[in-house]
């Protein structure tokens, strides 16, 4: 039988790819005879890197680059090569993500996404032409001002001076240069991972609900989310295919819209570029079973995480998919079926305390001993 195994991460205990090497394990006990293969996932926030990269050949550049804050901090990327061209993979939050800003910092009217930019810079010194960037975590709210900022494009006051780092930059904004952009940067393709669909601005965009979760108040929310509309205004004059409504614009505090308006980027459902990219897309039609899972099968996973993802691949060709949980919900069981999984099972014995349950080594055993059970029954 042939087995494909598609684990997330269960957070606080294993990541994707030992969550996967347990599950084999525990098959390969049972029967040495299956064949089966581990493909590491992500849903598009931490561990997209080494998900996208596990199945290449390639090199991890690590960087100094401009912080959240101003202050410098270390990025990483990687980068490998993919139909003769070469492709960086990045994480925003390795540059501006919101762990990288201490508490009593956190405040999106001042931090920047200008580090963002100076890794994409470095990748195409490096040579590359595609890039896909993960852009979930982000402690900005500057509509990817920074970014832009750090790529050659100049954002000017009424004075023509320049606006500095923050939201604040949406307010001030009246004009818009490229006039020191790189040609290289125009060659590049951008695939952009985004699991979220808010707007740039309005109450679902990106002010409204994400703001206060990285530092800012109710008010400075409501005014933040008055500056995007203005600034978007000032963008679809430079950039008439600028769309502030589309899905996703308001991703990463309007990164997304960044992407979209100035560099034509493509947004994308993180689990579909992962899947597409390290193999498992095509691998699946040859499967007799898909196994799947994450900490907790609850309604979240509905919204579209990794095991429906991989769900929706396998169901393409009709395959079995079962999957895992640390724990299960079981009021959202059948939502999960209606999803393309067709059997779940919770691994933590119902008895165990939870924080016993999230050690690794616990989290390990448990997975084992009830993978072991349910292909022992198959």
């Amino acid at each position: 039988m042939n087995i494909l195994i598609a684990m997330d991460s269960f957070k606080g205990s294993l990541t994707s790819l030992e969550a996967g090497n347990a599950v084999r394990k525990a098959i390969l006990n049972n029967n040495k005879d299956e064949n089966t293969e581990v493909f590491e996932v992500a849903d598009g926030g931490e561990g997209l890197t080494e998900a996208l990269l596990s199945m290449h050949d390639y090199k991890i550049r690590k960087i100094c680059v401009t912080g959240p804050i101003g202050e410098k901090v270390e990025a990483s990327y990687g980068i490998y090569n993919k139909d003769g061209k070469r492709c960086a993979v990045m994480e925003m939050a390795k540059a501006a993500g919101l762990t990288l800003v201490p508490e009593e910092k956190k405040n999106p009217l001042y931090t920047t996404t200008y580090g963002v930019g100076e890794m994409i810079l470095d990748a195409i010194n490096e040579g590359c032409q595609s890039f896909i960037i993960g852009i979930g975590g982000s402690a900005t709210n500057d509509a990817g001002i920074g970014m832009l900022q750090a790529l050659g494009f100049h954002f000017l006051r009424k004075d023509k001076s320049e606006v500095l780092f923050g939201a604040t930059a949406l307010r001030d904004t009246v004009s818009i240069s490229d006039e020191d952009v790189t040609d290289k940067l125009y060659d590049c393709e951008f695939r952009i991972v985004c699991d979220v669909k808010n707007p740039l601005y309005g109450d679902s965009g990106s002010s409204m609900v994400y703001a206060p979760q990285k530092g800012a108040t109710y008010e400075q929310a409501n005014d933040m989310d008055a500056w995007m509309k203005q600034y978007a205004d000032i963008v679809k004059k430079y950039y008439p295919k600028a769309d502030a409504s589309a899905s996703g614009a308001g991703a990463a505090g309007g990164l997304g819209f960044a992407f979209q308006a100035f560099l034509g980027a493509k947004l994308e459902r993180g689990i579909e570029v992962v899947l597409n990219e390290n193999g498992f897309a095509k691998r699946v039609k040859e499967a007799d079973l898909v196994i799947t899972g994450e900490g907790k099968l609850d309604s979240q996973t509905v919204m579209g995480k990794v095991p429906v993802g991989v769900a929706e691949y396998a169901k393409k060709y009709g395959k079995k998919v079962i999957a895992f949980g640390g724990l299960v919900d079981k009021d959202s069981v059948e939502k999960l079926k209606a999803c393309g999984i067709d059997e779940c099972y919770q691994i933590t014995p119902e008895e165990m305390d939870i924080k016993e349950a999230l050690k690794r080594d616990v989290a390990l055993d448990n997975l084992k001993e009830k993978v072991g059970n349910i292909i022992d029954r198959m």
